[in-house]
């Protein structure tokens, strides 16, 4: 069975034009025409990923998003917005989802995007998936966490975020290395959405433990390692 995608889109074309793409993909796709609704099927089925609009009636995808976020929903969401609308990108973002694309677009394009957030969420994880620092371990194909062998529940966004720290221990990644690898952003859109996602890794992976493992490089960035040297 293909993988499950929620498309939450109100133009009727366009909704019915992705949807007979996507299934000639392979996907199983389920559509909703507004935001109410659309918050009502990802609250209520089980979706590998969703598709999202901002301009919705009824809740737009902000709201949708901000509330899907508040009920802990891991699911990757990928935001589609309007060409200008650079406000609405930096806010998504900051809100929670995974990845955006500015309307129009290419079908192939969406193609990529949709296998690159999937790909986070399935087992064809490369075969070495287990990842340890000090006493962090992660799994990369389970996507789960644990400190001191502790569990730690942690969002997709939190998780993949960490799995690029964990990949490149020692390193220093700065703010915009981390934003082009987690988020797809490749130009600075001015958003501290990074900084917001380390203090929640923080909160999570650092605050009741040690030695701290999360480290901040002023002007630099951020470093993944187990002594506070740099």
């Amino acid at each position: 069975m293909g993988l499950k995608i929620l498309l939450v889109e109100d133009e009727p074309k366009l909704a019915s034009m992705l949807q007979r793409g996507l299934k000639e993909e392979g996907y199983q796709v389920s559509v909703a025409m507004s935001g109410s609704a659309g918050l009502d099927m990802a609250l209520s089925f089980g979706f590998d990923l969703i598709i999202l609009d901002i301009m919705l009636p009824e809740l737009n995808g902000l709201d949708v998003l901000k509330r899907l976020r508040q009920q802990e929903l891991q699911t990757p969401i990928l935001m589609l917005t309007a060409l200008d609308s650079p406000e609405n990108i930096v806010t998504g973002l900051d809100g929670g989802a995974d990845d955006y694309l500015v309307k129009p677009f290419n079908f192939a394009e969406l193609g990529a995007r949709i296998r690159n957030l999937t790909r986070r969420n399935q087992n064809g994880t490369p075969a070495k998936h287990l990842i340890a620092l000090a006493d962090l371990e992660i799994n990369t194909q389970s996507k789960t966490v644990t400190r001191s062998g502790t569990s730690i529940t942690l969002t997709a966004t939190e998780f993949r975020l960490l799995e690029f720290l964990a990949q490149r221990p020692n390193r220093v990644l700065s703010r915009m290395e981390i934003l082009e690898h987690v988020w797809n952003v490749d130009f600075n859109l001015g958003t501290n959405v990074v900084d917001v996602y380390i203090n929640y890794l923080r909160k999570k992976l650092d605050r009741k433990f040690t030695p701290k493992l999360i480290h901040t490089v002023i002007g630099m960035g951020y470093v993944l390692k187990d002594s506070v040297e740099v």
